[in-house]
């Protein structure tokens, strides 16, 4: 019996895992059996013993040495509701233990007192570039998304990033880049020229047959190159149909894709109401069967927020597939040349000049001013939502966080790109309490990846903190995370992210960005033809 517990401790599966719960349940039952076949004693602890050893050696064996060890944080995982003091080891960009026990590792990251969280997922950053990545990782963020405005070339766009980035990346098939290059042969590689005159044209204009079917093609083929989603910016296409729509909602279905959509309005007057927009959304879910992800819900109701998050909540409960999202921000933003300023856009969205930021300088426009910059184009922010609906989204669970961040193209650029997961866990999580800690990860971890795991199964290993998940991990101080970015001065890192890693390699080392690491993968439906 002696030697038969010796074997038993030195195997022994991590306190209160899986592992170690399952071993329990199958001994026992192996026990009741061979006692009613008769045998007893130590012969049965043996033969339980044996039949055990194929779990055990899943188990992480004493003495072994993980590439990264964090010690003694407060693991808070949204999936399994864990929520106490751990130690995690890491290997090979996964996490492979999550234990009370003591663990060694080539580096160890001691996280007493620190939280130790997924690392948060973006569905929504426009910013694909270097220096837009270092203001996320800063702000916790380990997978960064474009999913709205998409791209009109899904291969190029991933290959652009590859072995060059500091946290995961991901794109869709962009609805409006490949609408215009399908009508005006132009390439359009980034969101300026999404506004150019020529662009703009086609924006405004119906589809021909012949252009119908270049746009299927072109959303088919960055589909079937692994683009996570279909995205929509109705609002910039005016001149897209109610039937180009639902037809675009069917290819979606065809590859399983989620569609993360910009409403087509936004306006508070009917009948161009932004609740028309979402009821236009809804019905072509509900026709269509597809997987709908409204985009920025708060920009979108502004003071009605409530009344639209009720619509969704709504439609779900009739069985269609529809999920949101907000950022922490009472103001909007987006390019002055757009449609969205469309002669009305006063009277459409309760504003005026003052209420526009001219982001390059931060100066508030005028007319005159209006009038300059719509002509030059470029970034504005939108001062137009309510508080009350901003923390209305935040605190409802069931919506996502997601920054809606922006090329950094000026000195006063929206914040929302640079604080946004920040300013949730500090201001509306500790300062406001609007929302418990554990809801807001939530929020930032798993809803996103629940959203895209049926696309892409690799999701089903990110937003989570378990054995086998990425080593996907922001690591933060709960009593010292705080935005520092404002409309004022946009460009600071946030606080209180300690440590933050990507595949297991640390990006953010005490608070500081570490230097020549891109550790940073795509994120990427499967391509069974490729």
């Amino acid at each position: 019996m002696f030697v038969i517990e010796l074997v038993y401790a030195a195997r022994a599966p991590e306190v209160g895992s899986p592992v170690e719960n399952t071993v329990k349940k199958r001994r026992r039952m192996k026990l009741r059996g061979l006692r009613a076949a008769g045998l007893g004693g130590v012969g049965i602890e043996a033969f339980a013993v044996l039949a055990m050893l194929g779990a055990l050696a899943c188990a992480p064996a004493h003495g072994q040495t993980y590439d990264v060890v964090i010690s003694h944080g407060i693991v808070m995982d949204p999936e399994s509701g864990l929520d106490a003091v751990r130690n995690v080891g890491i290997s090979n960009g996964r996490i492979r233990t999550i234990s009370t026990a003591s663990l060694t590792g080539k580096r160890d990251i001691d996280a007493r007192g620190l939280v130790v969280a997924p690392g948060f997922i973006d569905v929504h950053e426009h910013g694909q570039e270097p220096r837009n990545y270092q203001f996320q990782a800063h702000d916790g963020v380990t997978t960064s998304l474009e999913l709205e405005l998409g791209t009109d070339d899904v291969d190029k766009w991933y290959a652009a990033r590859e072995g060059k980035s500091l946290i995961n990346f991901g794109v869709s098939a962009g609805h409006i880049p490949m609408r215009i290059r399908a009508m005006t042969g132009q390439e359009v590689p980034s969101l300026s020229a999404m506004n150019t005159p020529v662009a703009e044209a086609a924006n405004h204009r119906e589809l021909t047959a012949e252009e119908l079917g270049r746009l299927r093609a072109a959303i088919e083929t960055g589909l079937q190159e692994g683009a996570l989603a279909e995205g929509m910016g109705i609002n910039y296409t005016p001149g897209a149909s109610h039937w180009e729509i639902l037809e675009m909602f069917r290819l979606a279905v065809k590859y399983h894709a989620p569609l993360q959509v910009h409403l087509r309005y936004s306006s508070l007057l009917e009948p161009q109401s932004g609740a028309a927009a979402l009821e236009e959304v809804i019905a072509a879910a509900a026709v269509t069967g597809a997987q709908l992800h409204v985009a920025h819900i708060t920009s979108m109701g502004l003071k009605y927020t409530p009344q639209f998050i009720e619509m969704i909540a709504g439609a779900r409960r009739q069985g269609v597939d529809i999920t949101t999202e907000c950022y922490p921000y009472t103001a909007s933003s987006t390019n002055l040349n757009s449609a969205v300023f469309d002669e009305g856009w006063q009277q459409r969205y309760d504003i005026t000049y003052k209420d526009l930021q001219w982001a390059e300088t931060g100066e508030r426009l005028t007319p005159e001013s209006f009038a300059r910059y719509r002509r030059q184009g470029g970034l504005v922010v939108i001062h137009e939502i309510p508080e009350a609906a901003v923390r209305a989204a935040v605190a409802d669970p069931s919506i996502m966080i997601a920054s809606d961040g922006l090329p950094i193209t000026g000195p006063k650029i929206h914040p929302r790109g640079q604080g946004t997961f920040s300013r949730v866990l500090g201001h509306y999580v500790r300062e406001e309490k609007a929302l418990d800690l554990m809801t807001a990860l939530r929020k930032m971890t798993l809803l996103p990846a629940q959203l895209l795991e049926k696309r892409a199964p690799s999701f089903r290993n990110k937003g989570r903190l378990r054995v086998g998940a990425d080593a996907d991990v922001t690591v933060f101080d709960p009593s010292r995370v705080i935005d520092k970015a404002t409309f004022e001065e946009p460009l600071q890192y946030s606080a209180g992210i300690v440590f933050v890693l990507v595949n297991g390699v640390p990006v953010v080392k005490d608070g500081q960005l570490v230097e020549g690491v891109y550790p940073g993968r795509e994120a990427r439906a499967p391509m069974p033809h490729k």
